[in-house]
C-alpha cells in the first residue's frame, strides 16, 4: 500500500502516464506515481478519468474516492478481487459464529466509548460525565442490547459539542463530522477488500442495503479521531471551508497508538482488522485496541 493522500480540486484529465497518476491542469501537467499513493480524492465534478487509470488504482489499491457537488464523497473505486485467499476467507465471514461477533460487538462498544472518555479528557471536558461513561463501559452486554452505544452517544456529543448539539443536522460541524468518517470508512473498506473479505457482511451492522456494513463496525473505535479535529478546528466556524477538507482526509495520514506502538491510521486499521478476523475465526480470545490521540509521521 502507498503512503500519499492526493486531493485533486482543479483538474480537467486525470489519466495514466507510464505507472503514474497524470494530472493535467489546463497547460499544466502532474506525474505522481501509482504505487506510492494511498488515498486519492477527487473533488472535482468536472474532472474526466481514463479507464486505465482507473484499472491501475484498483490493481494497486488506491482508496479513491468520488465527491459530488456538495464535496461530499459519493462513491468508492474498490477492485472485484482484492487477495488470493478471498473465496476462502468470505466463505468464513459467512458463518462467523453469532455469539462470538456479540461478544465481539460489545468488546466495540466498550473502546468507542472508552475512545470518546479519552477525547473528553484531553479537550478537559466535565469530570462527572466522563464518569458515567466509565459506568456505561463497565455495564455494556454481549450484543449490547441495553444500547449503552447510544446512550453514550448522546451524552458525549452534548459535551463535546454543547447541549444544543444534535447529531445529523446540517451545520458545519455535523459537515466536518460526515465528511470525516467517510474518508475514513473508504479507507477501512479498502483495507477490507486488501485482506480478501467483503464490506456487505458485518458484525452487528446488518443493512439489506448497505454495501458497507463491516466497514461500518470497523470505524466505531476511529471515529473519535475525526470528532477531536471538528471540536478544535470547526466549532467556531458557518461553512465547510477546503481547508477543513483537506485537513479531514489528512488526519488519514497521522499516526495513533495500537499494541503499544505508533503506526499509521492505515497500519493501525490493518492490525486492528486482523486482530477481529483472528477473533472471529477463533484463533483467538482478545482484539486490539487503538487509541484515538494522533501523532505526526
Amino acid at each position: 500500500m502507498g503512503y500519499r493522500v492526493i486531493y485533486i480540486e482543479k483538474c480537467e484529465y486525470l489519466r495514466l502516464y507510464l505507472d503514474n497518476l497524470k494530472v493535467e491542469i489546463k497547460n499544466d501537467t502532474l506525474l505522481i506515481p501509482v504505487s506510492d499513493i494511498q488515498i486519492l480524492v477527487i473533488d472535482n465534478y468536472q474532472s474526466n478519468l481514463s479507464v486505465p487509470l482507473i484499472n491501475k488504482l484498483t490493481d494497486n489499491n488506491v482508496c479513491t474516492i468520488i465527491c459530488g457537488v456538495d464535496h461530499l464523497p459519493k462513491s468508492y473505486i474498490l477492485p472485484m478481487n482484492g487477495h488470493f485467499s478471498s473465496s476462502g476467507n468470505i466463505s468464513k465471514q459467512i458463518c462467523w459464529d453469532s455469539k462470538r461477533k456479540e461478544d465481539l460487538h460489545a468488546m466495540i462498544v466498550k473502546m468507542k466509548i472508552l475512545n470518546q472518555i479519552e477525547i473528553l479528557k484531553v479537550n478537559n471536558k466535565d469530570f462527572e460525565v466522563e464518569k458515567k461513561l466509565y459506568e456505561f463501559v463497565d455495564s455494556v452486554v454481549s450484543g449490547d442490547k441495553t444500547n449503552r452505544e447510544g446512550l453514550a452517544a448522546k451524552m458525549y456529543f452534548r459535551e463535546l459539542f454543547g447541549h444544543d448539539f444534535v447529531r445529523f443536522e446540517e451545520d458545519v460541524i455535523n459537515a466536518g463530522l460526515n465528511y470525516g468518517y467517510a474518508i475514513f470508512r473508504s479507507l477501512i473498506t479498502s483495507i477490507i477488500v486488501a485482506k480478501g473479505y467483503i464490506a456487505n457482511i458485518g458484525i452487528f451492522h446488518k443493512g439489506k442495503q448497505n454495501m458497507f456494513n463491516l466497514s461500518d463496525d470497523i470505524i466505531e473505535v476511529f471515529r473519535p479521531i475525526v470528532d477531536h479535529y471538528v471540536y478544535n478546528n470547526m466549532t467556531d466556524d458557518i461553512i465547510f471551508k477546503q481547508s477543513h477538507r483537506e485537513a479531514l482526509i489528512q488526519l488519514t495520514n497521522k499516526k495513533i497508538m495500537i499494541d503499544g506502538r505508533k503506526q499509521t491510521i492505515a497500519n493501525a486499521i490493518s492490525f486492528y482488522l486482523d486482530s477481529i478476523f483472528n477473533y472471529l475465526d477463533g484463533e483467538a480470545d482478545s482484539i486490539l485496541y487503538p487509541l484515538p490521540v494522533i501523532y505526526d509521521i
